[in-house]
């Protein structure tokens, strides 16, 4: 609760700022709020997760960029995004006769509010590249595991369950964003960004030899996510 409370301090205070700033500069460089929307591509470090694969998930949010400069500015963002991993698997046979395909799948999905601060350089006036550090907070962790078996190619029953297991994981994440982006108009663009992780998303229990919740044999997972989408300044 006390790193949530200080991502909105920092969130608010950095809006605070931009308006202050966009009063006291408007007929220079006017601060521009906005709104993005995209797509994260997202996975989990390998230690314990050796057979996840990237799952997709929703990104969006609003943002200001407060110019420091004429190629430099600073943008806060607040985001919701979705990150996780996916495992599949496939086997196929004969039994009495019958021949069968079976498909699963196990789906973790996390989402997070998430507080990037990018700090953007302008090689030209519609193209920039940035970097900054991002702060998450956990808002929701669930599982979705799918089962699909088709009998003689014609007979096909699935089945599906979910849980939450939001205790398991850290409800603080942070990670350093290295992006880009171009505006195709003053207003309108597209972005990229890719995030790696600095943290362990697992919650801590009280085993004295340092083991996560989720018994991985202490071994450290983080996100990973590319983020692509546009964005449009009001």
């Amino acid at each position: 609760m006390k790193k949530l409370i200080l991502g909105i301090a920092l969130t608010a205070g950095s809006l605070a700022f931009a308006q202050t700033t966009s009063s006291s500069n408007m007929s220079a460089s006017p601060v521009q709020f906005g709104i993005k929307a995209g797509i994260n591509v997202s996975s989990i470090s390998k230690d314990g997760y050796d057979d996840a694969k990237s799952k997709v998930g929703f990104a969006g949010g609003v943002f200001a960029n407060i110019p420091l400069s004429e190629m430099f500015s600073v943008q806060p963002e607040v985001m919701y995004s979705q990150m996780g991993s996916k495992v599949t698997s496939s086997s196929s046979g004969t039994v009495l006769g019958n021949s069968f395909t079976s498909k699963s799948s196990a789906t973790l999905n996390l989402d997070y509010v998430t507080v990037p601060l990018m700090l953007q350089f302008r090689a030209t006036p519609a193209f920039y590249v940035e970097a900054g550090p991002e702060f998450g907070f956990l808002v929701s962790a669930k599982t979705k595991d799918a089962n699909t078996t088709t009998v003689n190619g014609s007979t096909t029953t699935t089945t599906s369950e979910s849980g939450d297991v939001k205790d398991y994981f850290s409800g603080f994440n942070m990670g350093v964003g290295l992006g880009l982006g171009y505006d195709i108009t003053p207003n309108f663009g597209v972005s990229a960004r890719y995030v790696a992780g600095f943290t362990d998303i697992n919650k801590k229990d009280s085993n004295t030899n340092g083991n996560t919740s989720l018994q991985n044999d202490g071994n450290k997972n983080r996100n990973n996510t590319f983020q692509g989408g546009v964005y449009y300044k009001f």
